[in-house]
Parts: C-alpha cells; structure tokens; sequence
C-alpha cells in the first residue's frame, strides 16, 4: 500500500523573482532571476540537477512549447525537462513531478521552475484561449470575475448570508492581504488599502470589485528539491521537508449533477482530506500555522477556508471578520500578499506560495514574519468552481 512521501523530500533551495508588470525582463529573464536565487540558496552547480519540470500555461507568449525554453534559458546540461500545463494549479503540478522522482529514487536533486509573463499579452484580465465553434456549447465560457461571482450567490443563499455582511467578508480579505503584501518587496502591488476603497470601488462581477479580484502579473518562482540525508550531506540543516502532496481533478460531476450546489469546490475537500491524512494532521486548525492559498479572488479565499477545514461550513464570513486569518490572527492566510498583491502569472503562483512557506518556516521572511510558525499548508486551484483541478501540499520543519 502505498505510504505518501511524508518527510522523504526536502526543499533545498527556492527563488523568486519581482512580481509585476515585468516590461523590462524578457520570460528568459524571468526564469535565470529565480533560477539564480534557488541555486545560490541552494549552494549547488547546474551539474548536480538531475531532471527539471517547468510550468507555464501560456507558451505561445514568450516561450515555446516544450521544456526546452527552460533549458534554453538556464543553459541545463542536457537533462530531461518535462513542460507541466495544468491550469493555474501548474506551479503545485510541476513540484509534484519533481518531489516524486526524487522520492521514488529516480533523481537525487530535482528543480521545478514556473513562469509566466501575462502582460505581454496586451490583454486586461487572464487570457482566454478560442478556438471558434471547436468549443461545445455547453462550455463554461463566462470570464473568471463572473464564475467566481456565482461561487459567491450560491454561497450567500445557502447559508442565507446577508449580502452586506458577506461583502464586508471579502473586503476584509482583501484589505489583509494588502496589508501584507506592502511588507513585501517582491510583490506587484505594495500598498495598504481601506475598508471604504473596497466597498466603494467599481463593481466588477456583483458582489465583487476592483480590490476583490487578483491582478494580472509577470513572474517566475523555482524550487530545489532532494532527500534529506543528501541534503544534510551538503551542510544543510533546519531542513523544511513535504508532509503531504495530494491533486485532485473534476470529472465533471459538478458540471453535469444536482447534486453540487455551486457554494463551494469539490476537488478542494477531496485533495485536502487526502493531504491531511497524508501528513497525519488530524486537527488541521490546532496544528496548521499558516496557508497560501489561491486566493484568484477574495470570494474563493473565504469559501477555501471551508473546504480547508479550517472553518465550519456557513461559518468563514465570521471567522474571517473576526480576524483569524489576519497575520496576527490564529492562522495567517496570504502572509505575503497572496495572489491578490502578487497578481498571478499562471505558471508561477503555485510556487511562488511554497516560496513564501519556505522563508516563513526558516525564519527569513523579514518584516512579515510569523512567530515560529512549524506547519504550512499551500491550495494551488486551476480551472473555476464548477471544473478545475486543485493541488493542496503540506510542508513543515524536520522531523527531530
């Protein structure tokens, strides 16, 4: 039977680049800035990697299609890259590929890196790929502030949420990612805002505005991963290790049942249940520290503390008004912002929130950082409510 990778994997090294509108940096660029920054944490040289994952949702910006941009780029010495597309859970996808093969033995030092460069595309929001009547007609096509938005009514008339209340709810979202993202230096958007620029910002898709919705955004993220015992062996101690690494994907019930009543993600309980039980979290609100999760609009973020557990359904409108989630609240969500101040380069965010854990967990998140924080959870969704797939890993300090 298999028994997870519990502590079989650990995060050598990680890197980040600048978050932003990135007109001066070229999607190479994007990639060698983080690339660098993981392997000088990392203390290692290219010839020590054994295999690369690179993700990137859209390769006909910038890129090619195969993994070969990555290597390209970064001048990797002939080793196998495999290109992850997963819809916005590519990141967390492309950390799976290279946590696996390192667990099952297949690679002693593996990297997964994700970029994207969004504003490029000339494009207000996150690009939609058409391809005229190819696309049956059932196909959600609605953009993402609207599919959201439905998350957010079918979530008010089920537990009979008053809408005034609820908004309140998300902008308090919003308004404590922004308060840690202006700590952040390599976030998009560095600027606190107020209770009243939320509320009365313009109406993007009811009930949400401006200050609830994730910005567009170029960036790139990397991770190093191997064993425990190499890493030890290269000087490394105070190891952050994988608890848990679980991906659940939509078979379409949602779309095609009356069973599921639009209020939240179905793929979210399942990979999270199956992450918990994989990293033995029994109690995940007593025993996770913090969370980075996809927060591609404030709605999703208050729904994700359900399907995460960490609130009782009907129940995230209070927890969220009463301050859990705050940075000095009992369980920090977005400490570094969070998409909502990063924005969200498809490929990268996924790993740009391990990045945040990682710092967090070693002590080296500057100005933001938590007071011994030992357990951090990452939700990575791609897709929309109604069809997507979703990633949720756990990591933590080693063990002893």
């Amino acid at each position: 039977m298999a028994s997870g990778i519990k502590d079989k994997v650990a995060v050598l090294g990680m890197g980040c680049s600048k978050f932003g509108e990135r007109w001066d940096a070229s999607p190479e660029d994007l990639m060698v800035e983080a690339y660098n920054e993981a392997m000088a944490d990392a203390g290692i040289g290219p010839e020590q990697l054994d295999a690369a994952w690179f993700s990137t949702h859209m390769p006909d910006i910038g890129v090619g299609r195969a993994g070969m941009a990555l290597a390209i780029a970064l001048r990797l010495p002939n080793i196998a890259v495999t290109r992850v597309e997963n819809a916005c859970a590519g990141g967390s996808d492309a950390v799976r590929g290279a946590v696996y093969a390192v667990a099952s033995g297949a690679c002693d030092i593996a990297i997964a890196v994700g970029m994207e460069k969004l504003k490029d595309t000339g494009y207000g929001g996150l690009p939609t790929a058409t391809v005229g009547t190819y696309i049956p007609q059932w196909y959600p096509n609605a953009v993402a502030p609207a599919n959201f938005a439905q998350l957010a009514s079918a979530y008010q008339r089920r537990f009979q949420v008053d809408p005034k209340l609820l908004k309140r709810a998300i902008s308090h979202v919003s308004i404590k990612s922004h308060a840690n993202g202006a700590k952040n230096p390599k976030a998009h958007f560095q600027q606190a805002i107020t209770e009243e620029q939320c509320l009365k910002a313009p109406i993007i898709a009811e009930p949400l505005g401006l200050y609830d919705c994730a910005g567009v955004s170029d960036g790139a993220a990397a991770v190093i991963v191997t064993r425990p015992d190499i890493a030890h062996s290269l000087g490394k101690r105070d190891l952050v290790t994988f608890k848990a690494l679980q991906l659940a994907t939509s078979n379409g019930w949602e779309m095609h049942s009356n069973d599921w009543d639009g209020s939240y993600v179905h793929t979210a309980r399942i990979a999270a249940k199956k992450a918990y039980a994989e990293a033995g979290i029994t109690k995940p609100r007593e025993q996770i520290s913090m969370t980075e999760v996809h927060d591609c609009f404030s709605i999703t973020e208050l729904i994700t503390m359900e399907d995460l557990g960490l609130s009782d359904d009907g129940q995230a409108v209070r927890d969220v008004l009463d301050g859990v989630f705050d940075a000095d609240g009992k369980i920090p969500c977005q400490i570094d912002g969070g998409l909502k101040c990063f924005g969200h380069p498809i490929g990268a965010s996924g790993i740009r929130m391990l990045y945040e854990m990682y710092l967090q967990l070693n002590g080296r998140a500057g100005a933001r950082q938590l007071k011994d924080p030992s357990i951090g959870l990452i939700h990575n969704l791609g897709g929309q409510p109604s069809q997507n797939v979703c990633s949720v890993s756990i990591v933590g300090r080693e063990p002893g």
